[in-house]
């Protein structure tokens, strides 16, 4: 049942360019090149350069081609450029309807702009990728890549920066989650799952794909969203919600007039992107570090010098007055520890040598002064000694027949 569901998703899903844009060949060298399929020539930028299998072409950039394994047995193309300006590295994960050789030329472009690494795939059964496209192959495809750039090209999670595009957002933040020192997340016209575009429901079903809505939570770098106002795919509340439920939100960017497949055209696009990419450059671990503890909330440091561990003063709250006063726990000992001055909360006994502190307000020993002296207000106490031997349990023989009349026959009255 599980199949049949998940096969039933990705038909909605995924809509992988028909026939690819472009194919993969073996140079003499025993290197890879890419090229388009509707011309046969090497995949080039929009100023005239290409390259192929690590070379670099007449624009002046390096492209690797490269054809990776993954966990469930598919084959993915990724292409990789250097910048060797760049201090930082983009994993690009893209929509649902292009694949690379679509977006070769806006790789280059935000190579250039950004100085950046860039790293882009293709999912499973898009462009010469094999098998077919599912949200579990999606997640095995972007482990693949980050094994790669991890043993291949030395990027730690450190320095690498997760581009999610739409349905892209998905394996972005299923990789997001479990990487807790990772630099950084773009989320670029996100979705909060893909039930979620098509209705707008606030429950959980088992069917449901790509459920960002919750993995986001689990993300602990910095994520920026950019979202288009005008998008009628998906609409600008996945974003706007996406980024309220962040834990460590970026300044995001809502493109007023922007729909779900033009927002690079914007000039506002590159510009606060790069602002991103900058402030990521300059963070550093000391700048992490504060920022994670000003989340927590983590308390500060004594200056007194006094150390507090082991004292377990005050530390029981449950059914303490609002009126008993504080004990600080810096001044404990517990020996020191103030009394209770409440008799009407506390019932405390009034004689120093019946209230000891174990801690503040437990533990106390009852002995002569526990007991309140009790007053009948109708009968005299009783100053015969004889008088006050019966069980009466007052003392004052108000309520034993048996001690009224032998006060009757005293002279105690």
């Amino acid at each position: 049942m599980g199949c049949v569901i998940s096969n039933l998703s990705a038909k909605f899903a995924f809509f992988p360019p028909s026939p690819p844009t472009y194919q993969i060949k073996k140079q003499e060298d025993g290197k890879l090149t890419a090229v388009y399929t509707s011309s046969s020539t090497v995949l080039t930028s929009a100023n005239g350069g290409g390259g192929g299998g690590g070379g670099g072409g007449g624009g002046g950039y390096s492209l690797d081609v490269l054809v990776l394994p993954t966990r469930r047995g598919n084959k993915i193309v990724a292409f990789y450029l250097k910048n060797p300006y760049a201090r930082l590295t983009l994993l690009y994960s893209h929509g649902n309807a292009a694949d690379l050789g679509q977006l070769v030329d806006l790789f280059v472009q935000l190579k250039a702009n950004l100085r950046v690494n860039l790293m882009g795939y293709d999912y499973s059964g898009y462009g010469a990728s094999t098998g077919k496209p599912s949200e579990l192959n999606t997640y095995a495809d972007i482990e693949a890549v980050y094994e790669c750039l991890q043993t291949e090209y030395g990027v730690s999670q450190e320095d690498l920066i997760l581009y999610g595009q739409s349905v892209g957002s998905g394996p972005t933040l299923h990789l997001a989650s479990k990487l807790p020192r990772l630099r950084g997340v773009v989320l670029h016209s996100a979705i909060l799952s893909g039930l979620r575009v098509v209705c707008h429901v606030n429950c959980r079903f088992c069917f449901d794909i790509y459920k960002n809505v919750n993995k986001i939570q689990k993300v602990k770098c910095s994520t920026l969203v950019i979202h288009g106002m005008e998008d009628d795919v998906v609409s600008w509340l996945h974003g706007n919600r996406l980024w309220k439920k962040a834990k460590d939100p970026y300044e995001p960017l809502w493109i007023k007039e922007g729909n779900h497949c033009n927002l690079e055209l914007y000039p506002d696009y590159i510009r606060h992107l790069y602002k991103f990419i900058y402030d990521m450059e300059t963070m550093t671990t000391k700048t992490r570090l504060t920022k994670i503890k000003q989340k927590l909330r983590l308390p500060k440091k004594s200056n007194t010098g006094k150390s507090t561990a082991g004292c377990s003063c005050c530390c029981i709250k449950v059914g303490q007055p609002s009126c008993r006063p504080k004990c600080p726990k810096p001044q404990c000992p517990k020996s020191k520890c103030p009394k209770p001055q409440c008799p009407k909360c506390l019932c405390s006994p009034k004689c120093p040598d019946c209230l000891q502190c174990g801690c503040c307000c437990l533990n106390w020993k009852f002995s002569c002064c526990w007991l309140p002296k009790l007053k009948c207000p109708s009968v005299k106490l009783l100053k015969c000694p004889s008088c006050l031997r019966c069980g009466c349990g007052c003392g004052c023989g108000c309520g034993c027949f048996t001690c009224l009349c032998k006060c009757m026959r005293c002279s105690c009255w």
